[in-house]
């Protein structure tokens, strides 16, 4: 009944008056002439790829003043949802948060990658994403491929790719830009950024601070960081840039209601930076990148508070994801594009734990069947060819073959084919083939650990969506179907490659700019999951509303989720709840602006993670000065 309600809207809507081009062009996040890099290295229309592709740009992301993307582009992407336990952090370790799923892939096994600049960022030693890296301070818009980027990307790339493109100064100038928030149980947050453009030379520098006691005790999060990016423009085809990302953050882990903890507390540091080295010409272009993403984690585990003993021990790790990146892009003859590429990764990872007293590192058995010291190595080639047949139609074919010291060689292919029978309509069909090379902790940590024959898990998508634009309106259908074979799982305390998924879904957005002043966007997500997993909800839907006039905004989100998984096996929970969430801006004068935002307004009770209620209401406020 509720997909049938859905798509009988969507028919109606087309008959309603549309907006003007111009209005459509500016404020459609699913207009038809999109042009991303994500999905192909290099500047295309998003018309000529066969993949699903969703860009959330820099106004979507800072309008609501959230300071980390993941909240937004939750909303803006069906099918792609975020764990959470409170108003600010997501922390690390047993009861984190920050679980990134898609399609029923999830980042916290691995299987949803997300990237920088195209540059892979996720912990050496777990395999995962860490999701309080992702502020929106670097940000200039985020891309979600929605389904397998491995012939591109590689490893991990299983349910789709988050790639956050950073922030760039493009015309001569200086843009500065503080923001200063505060609210509910002592939740503070600022950010400063300054970027100049003169002549050939460019930078970008911003700066973070966050905290929160959070509405439960022991559970305060502080955070601090910043970002830097500097480029220079060599001549008119060759340009080169070096950035850096920094941040530390603490956070506290209270432990479920029904079995609180003490003194299971982390303290963060992760790092990314990278040069990058482009060229542009007509018929061909390319970049050469070098890059690091590293950390260092210490945590203490804590201790039950009814009848527990506080831990001796720390936990530490250190963990880097260091490469060289390579791909060349030309133009052979009109309507052809072909790319190759050569990655290279050196996968670093360190796990010990320490005595809290001298700092000595623990030798015990206990200690050493949960440490490890692991240096991998993985290198790849591949080759996308992209050919326009006719004006109407076009074919694309990759192929990638990757090697893992470890886990050996695996070739993945992918092809696809676009229609394009109207001018704003475009119908897509794809298969794809994706993989995960097994990460350190389950080849040499805790009693698990299997060096010795673990393998890559495989998956493959098919995939079918029809894209199309009227005027003022624009609305997409997508279907997949997932089928994957040798997942690792834990048998008889052993890791192994022996697991299945079978996943298929519905997907759907529409946008209708009504005028200069309204804007509603929705979308929704249906999956069927043979095994289900946590954090991965069988309906996800979003409905939105924009309004602008004058000097004010007001930005506004009803989003529902049913059949979350909270707990699976024997067990097994769900949580359904209804979420609206508002943020109000005021422009006093040109500079300065007030802004108020407001969360679970309608003070629901849910759990995201099993054992974490979730706030009721929440309330934040704040200034935006621009000069």
């Amino acid at each position: 009944m509720r997909l049938f309600f859905v798509l009988a809207v969507l028919a109606a809507s087309t008959f309603c008056t549309p907006a003007s081009a111009e209005e459509v062009q500016t404020a459609d996040s699913l207009s038809l002439q999109e042009v991303v890099v994500t999905g192909t290295r290099n500047a295309t229309d998003v018309r000529h790829l066969p993949y699903t592709v969703n860009v959330i740009g820099r106004q979507t992301l800072t309008e609501q003043q959230q300071t980390s993307v993941l909240p937004t582009v939750m909303q803006q992407v069906p099918g792609l949802f975020v764990t959470s336990r409170s108003i600010m952090g997501y922390g690390v370790s047993t009861g984190a948060a920050g679980g990134i799923s898609l399609r029923g892939l999830t980042g916290g096994a691995g299987q949803m990658l997300v990237l920088i600049d195209g540059h892979p960022q996720y912990n050496g030693v777990y395999g995962h994403p860490i999701s309080d890296s992702y502020q929106t301070l670097m940000a200039d818009r985020v891309e979600v491929l929605r389904g397998p980027a491995s012939v591109l990307y590689g490893s991990n790339a299983m349910g789709g790719v988050l790639n956050i493109v950073t922030r760039s100064m493009h015309e001569d100038g200086v843009r500065t830009h503080i923001n200063l928030g505060a609210g509910s149980y002592g939740t503070v947050q600022a950010e400063a950024s300054n970027q100049i453009r003169s002549g050939r030379f460019s930078s970008t520098v911003a700066m973070q601070y966050g905290r929160t006691d959070n509405h439960r005790p022991h559970t305060g999060f502080e955070q601090y960081g910043g970002y830097v990016k500097l480029g220079y423009d060599i001549n008119d085809h060759w340009n080169a840039a070096v950035d850096l990302d920094l941040t530390h953050w603490n956070a506290s882990n209270p432990g479920t209601v029904t079995l609180p903890k003490l003194e299971n507390d982390q303290w963060i540091t992760r790092g990314a930076a990278s040069l990058t080295i482009e060229n542009h010409f007509d018929k061909t272009s390319g970049a050469l990148s070098i890059y690091d993403n590293f950390g260092r984690h210490k945590i203490n585990d804590g201790y039950n508070q009814e009848g527990g003993t506080p831990q001796t021990d720390l936990f530490h790790s250190k963990d880097a994801v260091a490469g060289v990146s390579w791909y060349q892009s030309a133009q052979f003859f009109e309507g052809n594009r072909v790319t190759v590429g050569i990655d290279y990764q050196h996968i670093y990872g360190r796990a010990w734990y320490t005595n809290r007293e001298t700092g000595e590192t623990v030798t015990t058995q206990r200690r050493l069947m949960q440490s490890a010291h692991s240096h991998e190595n993985e290198v790849a080639g591949y080759v996308d060819f992209r050919q326009d047949l006719t004006q109407w139609f076009t074919v694309d074919a990759g192929l990638r073959y990757d090697h893992h010291s470890t886990a050996g060689g695996e070739w993945v292919p992918q092809a696809g084919i676009v229609c394009r029978p109207l001018n704003t309509g475009t119908l897509k069909a794809s298969v794809s083939k994706s993989f995960r090379n097994p990460n350190t902790r389950e080849m040499y940590m805790y009693g698990t650990a299997n060096h010795d024959s673990l393998r890559a898990e495989r998956l493959w998508n098919y995939e079918l969506s029809w894209r199309h634009g009227l005027g003022g309106f624009s609305y997409a259908v997508n279907l997949f179907y997932i089928k994957g074979d040798n997942m690792i799982q834990t048998v008889a305390g052993r890791n192994i490659n022996t697991g299945e998924i079978k996943n298929y879904g519905l997907e759907l957005e529409a946008q209708y700019t009504i005028n200069s002043h309204w804007i509603l966007k929705t979308n929704h997500s249906f999956l069927h999951m043979e095994n289900p997993v946590v954090a991965a909800p069988k309906y996800k839907g979003f409905l939105g509303a924009n309004f602008r006039q004058d000097k004010w905004s007001i930005i506004a989100g009803l989003q529902y989720i049913n059949s979350l998984y909270t707990a699976v096996g024997d067990n097994e929970q769900k949580e359904n709840f209804c979420l609206l969430n508002a943020t109000v801006n005021y422009d006093i004068c040109k500079n300065i602006g007030l802004w108020l935002r407001g969360e679970n307004l309608l003070a629901q009770s849910y759990e995201i993670n099993l054992g974490y209620p979730m706030s009721r209401a929440t309330f934040m406020g704040g200034v935006n000065i621009n000069f």
